[in-house]
């Protein structure tokens, strides 16, 4: 039975259109890009609704060129607005990625800080929708690799709206990541006031002393469940949830493992050259000493994701080979 003090919730998806708003209405160079974003609402119907409040000349429907879209961002990003562009599909990157490589990620550097780049480019990701091998992909690793931009990739309805809002004010340019299958996940916004985690933490969303879980993104609610299953069994695993890609908090990770002494590492996209290679690099030159086992990674194996339900689902991690790697590891 529901009363009156419960807090409300709202959808994951809702959460990313509140903290765009929220921006947009304390800050009057803050606008939004990009194809059918506008009265549609985006083909997710994520912004919906801020064509009606802020107009077309902050809401902008543009053509299907992405390059052409995310290169007018960039130049807008340098000549003092705050654009959010919207990139339908990150298995997109490809067709603008020049835009981001050698402009927005470089300039502020090569013309010593007189240009600013406080550009966000959202897009998404998202396996197990029988989307096909073009539209499924999980590409973080590439971005990640890109010095000069900040990589974000929340799992929570707090930290999509803490996330946006972070990354709108941040003065580089930001590649916001969401995942669409937690678009209708449910949770509450952070309480007015409250003063967010920054781009650049991690959250420990359970406590153990038996092993470390690293996660982000929806792989995060693939680990818990793990990780409850684990403990029916005695094996009590720390679950972190990464939020941020780049910059990694190092240091929260590593401070969990130098206590467990064993990690495994969890995403959607392929193990090979991921970006979990990255954490558990780092795991290891930090903690060698003291790591009881090899640090584990669960991922996609290295093929295009096929369009047959049955085919996609054994290429994306689940609960069931979180444990497993967890219990490789625990025996090693």
């Amino acid at each position: 039975m529901s009363t009156a003090t419960e807090t409300p919730t709202i959808r994951y998806m809702d959460a990313i259109r509140e903290g765009i708003a929220a921006e947009m209405r304390i800050d009057p160079t803050v606008c939004l890009l990009g194809i059918d974003v506008g009265s549609a609402g985006g083909i997710f119907a994520v912004t919906r609704g801020l064509y009606e409040e802020f107009g077309a000349e902050r809401v902008r429907d543009t053509p299907i060129s992405e390059a052409a879209f995310v290169g007018a961002a960039v130049g807008a990003a340098a000549t003092g607005l705050k654009p959010v562009v919207e990139l339908m599909f990150m298995d997109f990157l490809g067709v603008c990625f020049d835009a981001l490589l050698n402009q927005a990620a470089k300039l502020r550097y090569m013309t010593g800080g007189l240009l600013e780049f406080p550009l966000v480019v959202r897009t998404q990701i998202g396996a197990g929708q029988s989307s096909g091998a073009q539209h499924s992909q999980s590409l973080e690793a590439i971005v990640a690799h890109v010095p000069g931009l900040k990589v974000v990739m929340p799992a929570t309805v707090e930290d999509a709206y803490d996330l946006m809002r972070a990354s709108i004010r941040d003065r580089s340019p930001v590649v916001y990541i969401e995942n669409r299958r937690l678009y209708g996940r449910r949770g509450s916004l952070p309480p007015a006031g409250d003063e967010p985690l920054p781009i650049g933490r991690a959250r420990v969303v359970r406590a153990g002393d038996d092993i470390t879980i690293v996660a982000w993104s929806r792989m995060v609610e693939v680990s818990l469940a793990a990780a409850d299953a684990l403990a029916a069994e005695g094996v009590e695993a720390e679950v972190i949830d990464m939020r941020s890609i780049v910059p990694m908090d190092v240091e929260r990770i590593v401070g969990s493992v130098l206590r467990t002494g064993r990690a495994v590492v969890v995403h959607e996209a392929v193990v090979p050259f991921g970006a979990g290679a990255e954490v558990a690099a780092r795991i290891t030159e930090e903690t060698f000493s003291r790591l009881q086992a090899p640090v584990a990674r669960v991922g996609a194996p290295a093929v295009p994701l096929p369009f047959s339900p049955p085919l996609e689902a054994a290429c994306i991690p689940d609960p069931d080979a979180v444990a497993a790697a967890v219990r490789r590891t625990m025996a090693a």
